[in-house]
């Protein structure tokens, strides 16, 4: 079967088990297509019933995709190879701009927020049983949510946005659930929810957000929760508006059961206000990252939601990882009380490099979107050829099909270590948007 590869195994889990480590050897290409499971069944002497449990089990891990009486294939992109991981080689004098990193020159310095907490570490150590939220980080977190209308709800802190979205998701969803998400939208989010044997749902948007129409059409197919991204939506920049936000509502109203998670990451860093679609949905979570404001290796986020949503996130959490450290969450509190960033200014630098970037390539006729956050999105017709030319020219950019699940592909622009898009004209908008220095000239 499959050329030079044989699948082995008697049972559901070794049949599984052979084609998920050919897979990830490489031995089994993206796109190939499996044996019917009846020819299967009949070379391995085994039952089709048996076959058929195989194949499911690889499709709930994310290995590969059903389509009928198409048949099974390997995914494009297997869960065990996350998009992030598809890069181009960097060689030596080329300006990475490809990985959404925030500015360093404009993230807060840790050392004294570290040692503070160190100190009240040491008068007040957290042991086994301790509350799993530090009181203090609870009441500055829901002073700020109540501040952008954000419906009153219990707290959970996790590991980053993704961690939080992970643990909704898994609270409420089962495998072969579908989940209505952003397309182009957040490779590591595309990645997951397969990974969790959940179907994605493509729901294109604008510069206001999702349009209700996709959203529509996802729920009216079955799609049991929906995840948007409130502001800085990566990779477009677009950020909800108001009467967008009004539209979403309305919506999500008529559909009480489906599942709501909203992911602010842009919280800090983005100057628009939020407009909530939170409380519309019976079951509902909205996240906020600290990475890009105060650094991605701080790995925390807080989560409010629903009561049931946020209990069972915070049971499951005490069955694995227990808690994020308190360490982390002092540290978060000194930061946030002492205002080490000035959330106002962050956004003005980074909408003064996107602006720049986008009307450089709009006097070379290129058309590229980015309301908000860190992230210009370039439409070109030949996204190789066009991130062929920039790494040539200097640049590496984020090739837009890793953000993508169906539509065409685009190029997206980082504007914190700043990248750019299609050929060479736009090499050219680029360098005369940011110049020829370091990044801290990109102002």
């Amino acid at each position: 079967m499959l050329g030079e590869y044989r699948i082995e195994g008697r049972r559901a889990s070794e049949i599984a088990a052979s084609v998920e480590r050919a897979v990830g050897a490489g031995e089994l290409q993206p796109g190939e297509v499996l044996p019917p499971l009846r020819e299967l069944a009949v070379y391995l002497e085994v039952n089709p019933n048996t076959v058929a449990s195989a194949y499911r089990t690889l499709r709930d891990r994310g290995v590969i995709e059903t389509a009928g009486r198409r048949g099974s294939r390997v995914r494009q992109r297997p869960a065990s190879t996350p998009r992030e991981a598809s890069r181009v080689e960097i060689p030596p004098g080329v300006r990475n701009a490809s990985d959404g990193n925030p500015d360093t020159a404009l993230l807060p310095p840790l050392e004294k927020a570290l040692a503070v907490a160190a100190r009240r570490s040491a008068e007040r150590p957290v042991l086994y049983g301790a509350p799993t939220i530090d009181a203090d980080l609870a009441d500055l977190a829901r002073a700020a949510f109540a501040a952008d209308g954000v419906p009153a709800g219990p707290l959970a802190v996790t590991s980053g946005s993704l961690d939080a979205i992970e643990r909704v998701l898994a609270a409420h969803l089962r495998p072969g659930d579908v989940v209505a998400v952003e397309d182009p939208g957040w490779g590591s989010l595309l990645d997951l929810i397969p990974a969790l044997g959940l179907r994605p749902a493509p729901v294109a948007l604008d510069d206001e957000g999702p349009l209700p129409e996709q959203l529509t059409r996802a729920l009216d197919d079955g799609a049991r929760a929906v995840v948007v991204t409130d502001r800085a939506q990566n990779p477009t920049g677009a950020a909800v508006s108001r009467p967008r936000a009004a539209e979403l509502r309305s919506l999500l109203a008529g559909h009480p059961g489906v599942l709501l998670i909203e992911d602010d990451h842009g919280h800090g860093i983005v100057d628009l206000p939020l407009h909530p679609l939170a409380g519309t949905t019976d079951h509902w979570a909205l996240v906020r990252s600290t990475a890009k404001a105060y650094g991605p290796d701080l790995r925390l986020a807080v989560l409010t939601g629903d009561a049931v949503t946020v209990d069972r996130v915070r049971g499951r959490q005490l069955l694995g990882a227990g808690w994020v450290s308190h360490l982390l969450q002092d540290a978060v509190v000194h930061l946030w009380r002492t205002t080490a960033v000035e959330p106002a200014a962050v956004a003005a630098a980074y909408g003064r490099r996107r602006e720049a970037l986008i009307h450089a390539l709009a006097a070379q006729g290129v058309r590229a979107r980015g309301r908000s956050g860190m992230n210009v999105w370039v439409p070109v017709p030949d996204e190789t050829g066009a991130v062929s030319r920039l790494l040539h020219a200097g640049w590496s950019v984020a090739a837009g099909a890793r953000f993508r699940m169906q539509s065409p592909p685009a190029v997206r622009i980082t504007v914190s270590g700043l990248s750019v898009d299609d050929m060479d004209p736009i090499a050219a908008a680029v360098a005369s948007a940011i110049g020829s220095g370091d990044a801290r000239r990109y102002e």
